[in-house]
């Protein structure tokens, strides 16, 4: 619970101070806007091989045969993953208060991170109800795909795309973390191996989504005037995160 509060006040005060807009950005005709369909191979990759976990005997056995090994060497219960999922998206607004700009500006990235956010849980939270497989510690039907890692993952790409041009190593900094809290999803019992793949191309995929769609979302959220503005308010309710976008005129 407490990383998930921590998250809604973060992006809540991203979002009032989004509305005094910013530095200038890319044009809205930049290339990094437009779709590529090379850029759906990694992230096809990773979901397929989710998606036939649920049906290949050869992974449902590595599925098993992996959970008996960490089961037998790991204590389930770290929460490290929890805190982990948004360290790379924290990174980038850190870096940008102590000088290190990236590709957007305060509010354009914000956009593009919500936008991600909305992207992943449209993916994950419909397809948790509809597939009801049972996670490894039997305690529901909602194991695939894993959220948590698809956060993680849409969080280090929103980190890559936002550095990869002024700095290749720092863009690609966020990537182990990810990795790593998917890992944990397994050691804590909560994931199959299947499952934190397939979190994994969610993510990315999510954060290629947010930035083909940021020439949109920017003309309905930027104002055109000074008296419009918008805000992104995050809500929990009945165990369920969700972002309410309020636009005024």
């Amino acid at each position: 619970m407490k990383p998930v509060l921590l998250l809604m006040t973060f992006l809540y005060a991203l979002s009032l101070k989004a509305q005094t807009g910013g530095n200038d950005t890319l044009s809205i005709d930049d290339k990094a806007y437009k779709f590529s369909a090379k850029k759906l191979i990694v992230p096809s990759v990773l979901i397929s091989y989710g998606v036939l976990s649920l049906m290949s005997d050869d992974l449902k056995s590595l599925n098993q045969s992996t959970r008996y090994e960490t089961r037998e060497h790991i204590i389930a219960g770290a929460t490290i993953d929890n805190y982990m999922q948004y360290a790379p998206a924290a990174a980038v607004y850190g870096l940008n208060l102590a000088g290190v700009k990236g590709k957007h500006n305060f509010k354009d990235r914000t956009i593009i991170y919500a936008t991600s956010q909305l992207v992943s849980a449209a993916l994950v939270l419909p397809t948790k109800h509809l597939v009801k497989e049972e996670r490894p510690d039997g305690s529901n039907r909602f194991s695939f795909p894993s959220g948590h890692t698809a956060t993680a993952f849409y969080s280090a790409h929103f980190m890559f795309r936002e550095y990869k041009d002024t700095n290749l190593w720092l863009s690609l900094s966020g990537y182990p973390v990810a990795a790593a809290t998917g890992i944990y999803r397994i050691f804590n019992d909560k994931h199959w191996v299947g499952d934190v793949v397939a979190g994994a191309g969610i993510g990315i995929l999510s954060t290629e989504m947010a930035y083909w769609l940021f020439p949109m979302t920017s003309k309905w959220l930027s104002p055109k005037n000074e008296k419009q503005s918008f805000v992104i308010l995050p809500t929990y309710q009945s165990k369920q995160i969700g972002l309410n976008l309020i636009k005024t005129f």
